[in-house]
């Protein structure tokens, strides 16, 4: 079967993407990477000896760049829907977010100490309703705030990706209800027709 128009056009675009051709070089697992080196850049959120938990993980290269900045002395642990390679130094679970066994062992991975940063890089599978997509995209940011007012110490940073839509603006009231500084963050590595941005939530209030 022959490729649409509209592959062709995707396959074009994404082997002629700089950030693509630089993770070949750089090493890591997806272009996703520099969207959080380029937010590290603008806030430096991951520093040695930190805990991270980074939401929707896979392939990796988030808790890729976490592991790299918080060193050997901090504590890394990955979780996604998706199975993920293992990653030295990186604890990686793998099951629904949503679903409270696997939350249950995510809680138990993270152990009693706070947290110092939760990262969600979380996002539905898409079905092409916009409508049905916004509110699932939301659901799992909800969630994601949720982990990080139970389990973030004070001070502490929530780093998530949002798409704009509906429930946008409420979110935004949430965050700043529990955060002394909320910033909204897009990387020049996030493709310009996305609707995705980065909301940096820092100063953590219990």
């Amino acid at each position: 079967m022959s490729r649409t128009k509209s592959s062709r056009r995707w396959l074009d675009r994404h082997f002629n993407d700089p950030y693509v051709k630089r993770v070949q070089v750089d090493g890591y697992r997806s272009r996703a990477a520099y969207k959080l080196l380029e937010i590290q850049e603008k806030d430096p959120i991951l520093k040695p000896g930190m805990r991270v938990v980074d939401l929707g993980a896979a392939p990796g290269s988030w808790s890729q760049i976490a592991r790299q900045l918080v060193g050997p002395e901090g504590c890394v642990v990955a979780l996604d829907i998706l199975p993920m390679e293992p990653l030295p130094g990186v604890v990686v679970l793998q099951g629904d977010f949503r679903d409270d066994e696997v939350l249950s062992r995510l809680r138990e991975a993270i152990g009693e100490a706070p947290l110092d940063v939760v990262l969600s890089d979380m996002a539905p599978n898409i079905t092409g309703t916009m409508v049905v997509d916004q509110t699932r995209a939301m659901y799992l940011v909800e969630l994601a705030l949720e982990l990080a007012r139970s389990h973030l110490k004070p001070g502490g940073t929530l780093v998530t990706k949002v798409f704009q839509g509906t429930g946008f603006d409420d979110y935004m009231r949430e965050l700043r209800s529990s955060f002394r500084q909320v910033a909204t963050r897009k990387p020049k590595s996030s493709r310009t027709e996305s609707r995705e941005v980065f909301l940096v939530a820092k100063g953590f209030r219990p």
